[in-house]
Protein backbone atom coordinates (compact mmCIF):
# COMPACT_ATOMS: atom_id res chain seq x y z
CA UNK A 1 0.00 0.00 0.00
CA UNK A 2 1.25 3.43 -0.90
CA UNK A 3 0.77 5.88 2.41
CA UNK A 4 0.78 9.17 2.46
CA UNK A 5 1.94 11.67 5.05
CA UNK A 6 0.39 15.05 4.97
CA UNK A 7 2.83 17.28 6.71
CA UNK A 8 1.05 20.53 8.49
CA UNK A 9 3.03 23.62 9.95
CA UNK A 10 1.64 23.11 13.31
CA UNK A 11 4.12 20.55 14.54
CA UNK A 12 2.40 19.69 17.29
CA UNK A 13 -1.20 19.23 15.63
CA UNK A 14 1.40 17.32 13.01
CA UNK A 15 2.40 14.88 15.54
CA UNK A 16 -1.35 14.00 16.26
CA UNK A 17 -2.04 13.98 12.25
CA UNK A 18 0.78 11.17 11.88
CA UNK A 19 0.02 9.53 14.97
CA UNK A 20 -4.09 8.72 14.03
CA UNK A 21 -2.81 8.07 10.05
CA UNK A 22 -0.85 5.82 11.39
CA UNK A 23 -3.13 3.62 13.34
CA UNK A 24 -5.75 4.02 11.29
CA UNK A 25 -2.97 2.41 8.90
CA UNK A 26 -2.40 -0.48 10.96
CA UNK A 27 -5.79 -1.29 11.81
CA UNK A 28 -6.72 -1.48 7.92
CA UNK A 29 -3.93 -3.50 7.03
CA UNK A 30 -4.74 -5.82 9.97
CA UNK A 31 -8.25 -6.79 8.95
CA UNK A 32 -6.88 -6.88 5.23
CA UNK A 33 -4.30 -9.52 6.20
CA UNK A 34 -7.06 -11.18 8.44
CA UNK A 35 -9.69 -11.77 5.16
CA UNK A 36 -6.50 -12.73 2.76
CA UNK A 37 -5.65 -15.56 5.43
CA UNK A 38 -9.55 -16.32 5.40
CA UNK A 39 -10.18 -16.44 1.97
CA UNK A 40 -7.26 -18.63 1.22
CA UNK A 41 -8.53 -20.67 4.08
CA UNK A 42 -12.34 -20.95 2.70
CA UNK A 43 -10.81 -21.64 -0.91
CA UNK A 44 -8.79 -25.14 0.86
CA UNK A 45 -11.74 -25.55 2.04
CA UNK A 46 -14.47 -25.18 -0.78
CA UNK A 47 -11.60 -27.04 -3.03
CA UNK A 48 -11.98 -30.32 -0.90
CA UNK A 49 -15.30 -30.55 -0.52
CA UNK A 50 -16.09 -30.60 -4.58
CA UNK A 51 -13.29 -32.96 -4.57
CA UNK A 52 -14.45 -35.32 -2.13
CA UNK A 53 -18.07 -35.02 -3.88
CA UNK A 54 -16.63 -35.58 -7.36
CA UNK A 55 -14.64 -38.51 -5.94
CA UNK A 56 -17.85 -40.04 -4.79
CA UNK A 57 -19.59 -39.29 -7.50
CA UNK A 58 -17.41 -41.52 -9.71
CA UNK A 59 -17.60 -44.16 -7.43
CA UNK A 60 -21.58 -44.03 -7.56
CA UNK A 61 -21.37 -44.68 -11.51
CA UNK A 62 -18.63 -46.96 -11.56
CA UNK A 63 -20.42 -49.21 -8.84
CA UNK A 64 -23.69 -48.96 -11.20
CA UNK A 65 -21.95 -49.49 -14.74
CA UNK A 66 -20.07 -52.16 -13.22
CA UNK A 67 -23.01 -54.31 -12.78
CA UNK A 68 -24.71 -55.53 -15.85
CA UNK A 69 -27.45 -57.35 -13.71
CA UNK A 70 -28.64 -53.89 -12.13
CA UNK A 71 -28.00 -52.63 -15.27
CA UNK A 72 -30.62 -54.56 -17.03
CA UNK A 73 -32.77 -54.58 -13.43
CA UNK A 74 -33.19 -50.93 -13.54
CA UNK A 75 -34.40 -50.54 -17.49
CA UNK A 76 -36.68 -53.60 -17.51
CA UNK A 77 -35.40 -55.73 -20.08
CA UNK A 78 -32.55 -57.51 -21.67
CA UNK A 79 -31.42 -56.57 -25.20
CA UNK A 80 -30.85 -59.92 -27.03
CA UNK A 81 -28.62 -59.69 -30.42
CA UNK A 82 -30.13 -62.54 -33.33
CA UNK A 83 -30.11 -62.98 -36.41
CA UNK A 84 -32.95 -64.90 -38.08
CA UNK A 85 -31.41 -68.70 -37.50
CA UNK A 86 -33.85 -71.39 -37.46
CA UNK A 87 -34.18 -73.26 -34.87
CA UNK A 88 -32.21 -71.19 -32.55
CA UNK A 89 -33.74 -67.69 -33.15
CA UNK A 90 -36.83 -66.95 -35.70
CA UNK A 91 -40.40 -65.20 -36.07
CA UNK A 92 -43.24 -67.09 -36.35
CA UNK A 93 -46.09 -66.27 -38.46
CA UNK A 94 -46.85 -63.48 -35.85
CA UNK A 95 -44.12 -62.07 -35.72
CA UNK A 96 -43.32 -63.40 -32.45
CA UNK A 97 -39.57 -64.73 -31.89
CA UNK A 98 -39.21 -68.31 -30.99
CA UNK A 99 -36.51 -70.88 -30.94
CA UNK A 100 -34.47 -72.24 -28.68
CA UNK A 101 -32.44 -69.67 -28.06
CA UNK A 102 -35.29 -67.26 -28.29
CA UNK A 103 -37.18 -69.72 -25.96
CA UNK A 104 -34.33 -69.53 -22.95
CA UNK A 105 -33.49 -66.18 -23.21
CA UNK A 106 -37.52 -65.37 -22.58
CA UNK A 107 -37.19 -67.91 -19.44
CA UNK A 108 -33.80 -66.47 -17.99
CA UNK A 109 -35.74 -62.63 -18.71
CA UNK A 110 -38.20 -63.75 -16.73
CA UNK A 111 -36.09 -65.04 -14.07
CA UNK A 112 -34.06 -62.00 -13.85
CA UNK A 113 -37.83 -59.74 -13.56
CA UNK A 114 -37.32 -58.30 -17.23
CA UNK A 115 -38.45 -58.94 -20.11
CA UNK A 116 -36.45 -59.97 -23.48
CA UNK A 117 -36.49 -57.51 -26.13
CA UNK A 118 -35.12 -59.45 -29.54
CA UNK A 119 -33.16 -57.19 -31.60
CA UNK A 120 -31.55 -58.11 -35.11
CA UNK A 121 -27.70 -57.51 -35.82
CA UNK A 122 -25.31 -57.22 -38.03
CA UNK A 123 -23.47 -60.49 -37.18
CA UNK A 124 -20.20 -59.53 -37.85
CA UNK A 125 -20.42 -56.40 -36.28
CA UNK A 126 -21.77 -58.67 -32.51
CA UNK A 127 -19.01 -57.50 -30.50
CA UNK A 128 -19.52 -53.63 -31.11
CA UNK A 129 -23.03 -54.00 -30.27
CA UNK A 130 -22.48 -55.24 -27.07
CA UNK A 131 -19.85 -52.80 -26.30
CA UNK A 132 -22.04 -50.00 -26.75
CA UNK A 133 -24.78 -51.58 -25.15
CA UNK A 134 -27.08 -51.39 -27.96
CA UNK A 135 -28.01 -55.02 -26.96
CA UNK A 136 -27.10 -56.67 -23.77
CA UNK A 137 -26.04 -60.09 -24.86
CA UNK A 138 -25.47 -62.23 -27.92
CA UNK A 139 -27.97 -65.08 -27.96
CA UNK A 140 -28.19 -66.54 -31.20
CA UNK A 141 -26.28 -70.01 -31.73
CA UNK A 142 -22.81 -68.64 -31.18
CA UNK A 143 -19.86 -70.80 -31.82
CA UNK A 144 -17.06 -70.85 -28.87
CA UNK A 145 -13.34 -70.48 -30.15
CA UNK A 146 -9.90 -69.99 -29.52
CA UNK A 147 -9.15 -69.01 -32.74
CA UNK A 148 -10.73 -65.86 -32.73
CA UNK A 149 -8.83 -62.77 -31.24
CA UNK A 150 -11.96 -60.37 -30.52
CA UNK A 151 -13.50 -61.69 -26.83
CA UNK A 152 -16.00 -61.48 -24.68
CA UNK A 153 -17.25 -63.12 -21.66
CA UNK A 154 -19.31 -66.31 -22.29
CA UNK A 155 -21.67 -68.67 -20.48
CA UNK A 156 -20.72 -72.42 -20.29
CA UNK A 157 -21.20 -74.07 -23.71
CA UNK A 158 -24.63 -75.86 -24.08
CA UNK A 159 -24.81 -77.44 -27.54
CA UNK A 160 -22.98 -79.73 -29.62
CA UNK A 161 -22.32 -78.10 -33.32
CA UNK A 162 -20.27 -78.47 -36.60
CA UNK A 163 -20.36 -76.25 -39.74
CA UNK A 164 -21.28 -78.61 -42.68
CA UNK A 165 -21.36 -77.96 -46.36
CA UNK A 166 -24.56 -77.83 -47.87
CA UNK A 167 -25.42 -78.55 -51.95
CA UNK A 168 -27.93 -79.64 -54.05
CA UNK A 169 -29.67 -83.09 -53.31
CA UNK A 170 -29.03 -84.36 -57.26
CA UNK A 171 -25.32 -83.03 -56.75
CA UNK A 172 -24.64 -84.44 -53.33
CA UNK A 173 -22.95 -87.86 -54.41
CA UNK A 174 -20.21 -85.36 -56.19
CA UNK A 175 -19.39 -83.50 -52.20
CA UNK A 176 -18.17 -86.07 -49.84
CA UNK A 177 -14.80 -84.87 -49.00
CA UNK A 178 -12.88 -81.47 -48.46
CA UNK A 179 -11.01 -81.87 -51.79
CA UNK A 180 -14.01 -82.17 -53.68
CA UNK A 181 -15.72 -78.85 -52.27
CA UNK A 182 -12.25 -76.82 -53.38
CA UNK A 183 -13.87 -75.39 -56.55
CA UNK A 184 -17.19 -74.52 -55.86
CA UNK A 185 -18.78 -71.14 -55.58
CA UNK A 186 -19.95 -70.66 -51.94
CA UNK A 187 -22.70 -68.24 -50.47
CA UNK A 188 -21.59 -68.02 -46.39
CA UNK A 189 -22.65 -65.45 -44.03
CA UNK A 190 -20.66 -62.63 -43.02
CA UNK A 191 -17.96 -63.03 -39.88
CA UNK A 192 -19.59 -66.31 -38.96
CA UNK A 193 -17.71 -69.55 -37.84
CA UNK A 194 -18.63 -71.32 -41.60
CA UNK A 195 -16.72 -68.30 -43.29
CA UNK A 196 -13.92 -68.74 -40.42
CA UNK A 197 -13.69 -72.60 -41.77
CA UNK A 198 -13.60 -71.61 -45.39
CA UNK A 199 -10.97 -68.72 -44.58
CA UNK A 200 -8.63 -71.54 -43.41
CA UNK A 201 -9.48 -74.00 -46.16
CA UNK A 202 -8.40 -70.93 -48.53
CA UNK A 203 -11.74 -71.26 -50.55
CA UNK A 204 -13.24 -68.34 -51.51
CA UNK A 205 -16.54 -67.34 -51.18
CA UNK A 206 -19.57 -64.58 -51.29
CA UNK A 207 -20.47 -63.02 -47.93
CA UNK A 208 -24.15 -62.66 -47.34
CA UNK A 209 -26.23 -61.16 -44.60
CA UNK A 210 -27.00 -64.39 -42.76
CA UNK A 211 -27.56 -68.45 -43.19
CA UNK A 212 -30.64 -68.30 -44.36
CA UNK A 213 -30.15 -66.20 -47.13
CA UNK A 214 -26.98 -68.58 -48.07
CA UNK A 215 -29.23 -71.14 -48.58
CA UNK A 216 -31.77 -69.37 -50.99
CA UNK A 217 -28.71 -68.45 -53.05
CA UNK A 218 -27.91 -72.02 -53.34
CA UNK A 219 -31.87 -72.68 -53.89
CA UNK A 220 -32.08 -70.06 -56.64
CA UNK A 221 -28.69 -71.36 -58.69
CA UNK A 222 -26.93 -68.42 -57.64
CA UNK A 223 -24.09 -70.16 -55.62
CA UNK A 224 -22.99 -73.68 -55.80
CA UNK A 225 -22.72 -74.18 -51.73
CA UNK A 226 -23.03 -72.89 -48.41
CA UNK A 227 -21.99 -73.45 -45.46
CA UNK A 228 -24.12 -73.73 -42.08
CA UNK A 229 -24.65 -74.51 -38.49
CA UNK A 230 -25.26 -78.36 -38.37
CA UNK A 231 -28.17 -77.89 -36.37
CA UNK A 232 -29.25 -75.26 -38.64
CA UNK A 233 -29.25 -78.00 -41.53
CA UNK A 234 -31.11 -80.75 -39.22
CA UNK A 235 -34.03 -78.22 -38.82
CA UNK A 236 -34.45 -76.50 -42.03
CA UNK A 237 -32.89 -78.99 -45.03
CA UNK A 238 -34.26 -81.49 -46.66
CA UNK A 239 -37.35 -83.37 -47.03
CA UNK A 240 -40.18 -81.85 -45.18
CA UNK A 241 -38.64 -78.40 -44.86
CA UNK A 242 -38.35 -75.17 -46.52
CA UNK A 243 -35.15 -76.46 -48.29
CA UNK A 244 -36.38 -79.87 -49.49
CA UNK A 245 -33.78 -80.09 -52.65
CA UNK A 246 -30.90 -79.11 -49.92
CA UNK A 247 -28.94 -81.54 -48.43
CA UNK A 248 -25.47 -81.67 -46.09
CA UNK A 249 -22.87 -83.26 -47.04
CA UNK A 250 -19.24 -82.65 -45.57
CA UNK A 251 -18.60 -81.76 -41.55
CA UNK A 252 -15.59 -79.11 -41.36
CA UNK A 253 -15.25 -79.28 -37.61
CA UNK A 254 -16.98 -79.73 -34.43
CA UNK A 255 -17.49 -77.11 -31.89
CA UNK A 256 -19.71 -75.68 -29.19
CA UNK A 257 -22.64 -72.92 -28.61
CA UNK A 258 -22.11 -70.01 -26.34
CA UNK A 259 -24.16 -67.19 -24.93
CA UNK A 260 -22.05 -63.64 -25.31
CA UNK A 261 -22.09 -60.83 -22.55
CA UNK A 262 -19.61 -57.88 -22.24
CA UNK A 263 -16.01 -58.04 -20.70
CA UNK A 264 -16.30 -58.35 -16.69
CA UNK A 265 -20.28 -59.05 -16.68
CA UNK A 266 -22.13 -60.29 -13.63
CA UNK A 267 -24.68 -61.64 -16.09
CA UNK A 268 -21.84 -64.64 -16.71
CA UNK A 269 -22.98 -66.23 -13.61
CA UNK A 270 -26.42 -65.56 -13.22
CA UNK A 271 -27.03 -67.46 -16.59
CA UNK A 272 -24.75 -70.94 -15.95
CA UNK A 273 -26.51 -71.15 -12.81
CA UNK A 274 -29.90 -70.91 -14.64
CA UNK A 275 -28.52 -73.17 -16.91
CA UNK A 276 -27.32 -75.41 -14.24
CA UNK A 277 -30.89 -75.28 -12.86
CA UNK A 278 -33.23 -75.57 -16.21
CA UNK A 279 -31.02 -78.47 -17.10
CA UNK A 280 -31.52 -79.96 -13.68
CA UNK A 281 -35.39 -79.67 -13.93
CA UNK A 282 -36.23 -80.67 -17.44
CA UNK A 283 -36.79 -77.21 -18.89
CA UNK A 284 -34.03 -76.93 -21.02
CA UNK A 285 -34.75 -80.37 -22.75
CA UNK A 286 -38.34 -79.89 -23.22
CA UNK A 287 -37.34 -76.76 -24.96
CA UNK A 288 -34.47 -78.93 -26.72
CA UNK A 289 -37.11 -81.38 -27.64
CA UNK A 290 -39.64 -78.53 -29.34
CA UNK A 291 -37.16 -77.90 -32.10
CA UNK A 292 -35.90 -81.91 -32.34
CA UNK A 293 -32.58 -80.75 -31.39
CA UNK A 294 -32.12 -82.09 -28.05
CA UNK A 295 -30.10 -84.78 -28.54
CA UNK A 296 -27.29 -82.14 -29.39
CA UNK A 297 -27.19 -81.04 -25.62
CA UNK A 298 -24.30 -80.55 -23.12
CA UNK A 299 -25.34 -81.84 -19.89
CA UNK A 300 -25.00 -78.32 -17.52
CA UNK A 301 -23.83 -80.60 -14.76
CA UNK A 302 -21.31 -77.81 -13.43
CA UNK A 303 -20.86 -74.41 -13.14
CA UNK A 304 -17.60 -72.98 -15.29
CA UNK A 305 -16.17 -69.78 -16.65
CA UNK A 306 -15.95 -69.85 -20.51
CA UNK A 307 -13.39 -67.43 -22.53
CA UNK A 308 -16.07 -66.71 -25.41
CA UNK A 309 -14.35 -65.42 -28.77
CA UNK A 310 -16.31 -64.41 -31.43
CA UNK A 311 -16.36 -65.19 -34.62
Amino acid sequence: PIVIVYFVQNAESGKKCNLALYNFILIKYNITITFFFFFLKMKKILALIMALCMIFALAGCGNKSDSDLDYVKEKGKLVVGVTVFEPMDYQDADGKWVGFDADMANAFAESLGVEAEFQIIDWDSKAMELESKTIDVVWNGMTLTDEVKGAMDCSNAYFNNAQVVIVKSDKAQQYQTVDSIKELNFAVENGSAGAQQLDDLGIKYTPVADQATALTEVTAGTSDAAVIDFLMAVSMVGEGTDYDKLTHTVSLNKEEYGVGFRKGSDLVDELNKFFKESYADGTMKKIADNYKIAEYLIEQNMIRTVECRLI
